[in-house]
């Protein structure tokens, strides 16, 4: 049976990024994507000029519906929006979906510096949210904003990580792409001890959503039974040639290749 994973997030009207790119993730990596939009924004490489968010009980009405139907092996966050969003998506968790995994990518802030998360949210969040979470993907900024401290190297990365452990997920995944130099190094922290993945960064500006990409790819490669070790591996080997790989599109932080690797369809 093909691995299910639903996504709530918001959507990206360029593509680059949200629902549009969690979809063309999973589907490239042989998953199946059902999907719970908590917003709508309307963005470009660019930026957001604008988003317009979708009610709570909407947000759990979609998810309900999937779940009492197709189901899902793994559950993704993205894009939550305001605390009511937040905890209509723990309802539904807890209610619908106790046993099934959840990956959360706590989204904060738009690759163009443009808010996605209300400040009344953030409490929320972590007290609510994380706690269920059998993985968290945050950013360095995501990851300062969480704790309410600087990051500023490899070393405080781990002791971040560490602590945002402590607030109840059973792994996270720092990502160090914030970080000056010619080197990345993500760091993975659960109760096995810390794991590093380390490499080169690519010099270009088409990033465009590779935080949603790379989670989604985890989300994927866990439900289909990999390893937490081997689907982070996995899922930033996919992200690397995405960004290498990009189509050039845009004026500003553009998109991704979700699709590298994917045969083009060829009409007989």
């Amino acid at each position: 049976m093909v691995s299910r994973v639903l996504i709530v997030a918001g959507s990206d009207s360029g593509g680059g990024a949200g629902i549009q790119a969690d979809i063309k993730t999973v589907i490239a990596l042989g998953g199946y994507s059902a999907t719970a939009i908590t917003a709508l924004t309307a963005q470009n490489s660019l930026g957001v000029s604008a988003i317009e968010a979708v009610s709570p009980a909407f947000i759990a009405s979609q998810m309900q519906a999937v779940l009492s139907d197709i189901g899902a092996d793994i559950i993704k966050t993205g894009m939550l929006g305001d605390g009511d969003a937040i905890n209509a998506v723990v309802d539904v968790l807890d209610q619908d979906a106790a046993d099934t995994p959840l990956i959360v990518d706590p989204v904060m802030v738009a690759k163009g510096g443009a808010s996605l998360l209300g400040e009344d949210a953030k409490s929320v969040l972590k007290e609510n949210l994380l706690p269920r979470a059998f993985l968290v993907t945050p950013n360095l900024p995501e990851a300062e904003a969480l704790l309410g401290c600087d990051i500023t190297g490899i070393d405080a990365m781990e002791d971040a990580a560490r602590a945002i452990l402590a607030l109840g997920p059973n792994a996270v995944l720092l990502k160090g792409g914030h970080l000056p130099g010619d080197e990345i190094v993500d760091v993975l922290v659960n109760s096995d001890g810390v794991t590093r993945f380390d490499g080169k960064r690519i010099n270009t500006p088409h990033t465009h959503g590779t935080g949603c990409t790379l989670a989604s790819a985890i989300a994927t490669s866990l439900a289909q039974g990999m390893g937490l070790v081997p689907a982070v591996s996995r899922a930033r080997s996919y992200v690397l040639k995405a960004i290498a790989t990009a189509p050039g599109l845009g004026s500003g932080h553009g998109p991704l290749n979700h699709g590298h690797g994917i045969t083009p369809f060829q009409a007989d």
